[in-house]
């Protein structure tokens, strides 16, 4: 494990059976891995653990300067992670990103969110599609896109999430959905309105072979296979599209819109952190930024101070 080849595989290995992380995350720690192996090879230097030291780090930084602070952070923390396996396992005899100050400031930008009524035509661009003949694939896709935006919306899941979710996962006698988070956290959503558990009974009933053919995964394409990431954003896309939305939505904005209308509901934050899976109620807080600007926008337009002038006054010069 001198090398850095070495040390990365084994690295990896840890990653996927002891720690049993996500393949999402187990791929962008090798990609960002390659990348520093890649540009140390390059440069000539070593790649010996032992004699790669922050000398070298900081080029590597300085390298990838260019691209977006959120990648750069990544980048980083990997780097991290891989140096603090390496000195647990005795390695590495020095970290050296222990010597490393870096302060990387990522621009705060307001989640985009939908309103109630670009969410209501989302939901009606996807149910006017189901009356179509049962026999044909464009019934079981209907039926599927609906299921899609019900979960979405009634979750707030990642996007990762919920094409990993297994269909043992969801009651629908209780309305309870188990969402396997990061890390592998487990957190139950009650799913509670009729219509969506309605049209999640329906859709189990009507494609349970499917389900079954899958392996057990409760959303799936044409193939019987489990339905992936990108799908489930071009469903999204293509419903909003259809809806005539004016803005590019994801599945990460119907996340961000479960949690802003929570909000403006006057649900706690705490709550809203426990549904979204997050670990810290820091990350839920960008919410908060999102909810001053509906107030700002609810009281420029509503409030009663707008109704009377005072403009006779004047002012000394």
């Amino acid at each position: 494990m001198n090398v850095l080849p070495t040390a990365i595989k084994e690295f990896i290995g840890h990653c996927r059976f002891e720690k049993n992380l996500s393949l999402k995350t187990i791929k962008a720690y090798e990609i960002d891995l390659k990348q520093l192996l890649e540009f140390l090879l390059k440069r000539n230097y070593s790649i010996e653990v032992n004699k790669i030291t922050k000398i070298e780090l900081r080029e590597y930084l300085e390298f990838i300067s260019s691209l977006k602070p959120k990648s750069i952070k990544r980048k980083v923390a990997t780097i991290k992670v891989l140096f603090n396996y390496l000195e647990f396992e005795d390695v590495v005899i020095i970290n050296p990103m222990r010597k490393m100050r870096i302060n990387i400031k990522e621009p705060k930008t307001l989640p985009r969110v939908l309103n109630i009524k670009q969410m209501s035509d989302i939901f009606k661009s996807a149910y006017e599609k189901k009356n179509t003949d049962e026999k044909n694939y464009s019934y079981f896709e209907a039926i599927r896109n609906i299921v899609v935006v019900e979960l979405l919306f009634a979750t707030g899941a990642r996007v990762s999430e919920l094409a990993n979710l297994p269909d043992d996962f969801i009651n629908v006698s209780s309305g309870e959905i188990t969402i396997k988070g990061k890390g592998n956290k487990e957190r139950i959503i009650q799913v509670c309105n009729k219509e969506t558990i309605e049209i999640l009974k329906h859709y189990r009933k009507e494609f349970r072979d499917k389900i079954k053919a899958s392996g057990g995964y409760f959303l799936l394409n044409r193939l019987n296979k489990k339905l992936s990431d990108q799908s489930i954003r071009n469903i999204v896309k293509i419903l909003s599209e259809r809806a005539c939305v004016q803005m590019h939505v994801t599945p990460h904005v119907f996340r961000h819109s479960f949690a802003t209308l929570l909000l403006e509901q006057d649900v706690d934050i705490k709550y809203i952190q426990s549904l979204l899976g997050h670990s810290s109620i820091i990350t839920t807080q960008i919410y908060t930024h999102v909810n001053r600007e509906k107030q700002k926008q609810i009281l420029k337009a509503k409030h009663p101070r707008k109704d009377f002038s005072t403009h006779s006054f004047q002012y000394p010069e």
